[in-house]
């Protein structure tokens, strides 16, 4: 559990400091911990529903995506206090900055590589989820 817990800090910090670099770019740094948050849950929400078309597509289950619908609110509400506990109501996520910022550069390297094919991975397999599920209604009618 504590490798998990060490690899979902991970993967915040090498969002937060993108998002750091792109701000230095672009005009300078603010609510970045925020934004890093909010980049996490995205991709986190885009995953869960990935699994929610292709369960639905699978098993011919007809969507009612409504915010109401325990299907999409559990989730949802789940992501946001997992993250809520994670990095908004504590200061936990900067001792483990701190951590990796002190790692070895080819390391970093290597982490930088593996989290963005993830994310990368998780977005293209949304857009193609829904592309898929678009292609599934159509058919259907």
């Amino acid at each position: 559990m504590k490798k998990i817990k060490r690899a979902y800090y991970y993967f915040y910090y090498k969002i937060y400091k993108s998002i750091i670099y792109t701000s230095e770019k672009v005009g300078g740094e603010f609510l970045t911990d925020f934004k890093a948050v909010v980049a996490l849950g995205a991709l986190e929400i885009w995953f869960l529903s990935s699994i929610l078309i292709y369960y639905s597509i699978l098993n011919d289950i007809k969507l009612t995506i409504s915010i109401t619908d325990p299907v999409i609110f559990i989730p949802l509400i789940l992501v946001f206090i997992l993250n809520y506990f994670a990095f908004i109501n504590t200061d936990a996520w900067k001792e483990y900055n701190k951590e990796f910022d002190q790692l070895p550069e080819e390391q970093n390297r290597k982490g930088t590589i593996i989290v963005w094919v993830i994310a990368i991975f998780i977005m293209a397999n949304f857009f193609g989820s829904a592309y898929y599920l678009q292609k599934y209604i159509l058919k259907m009618y």
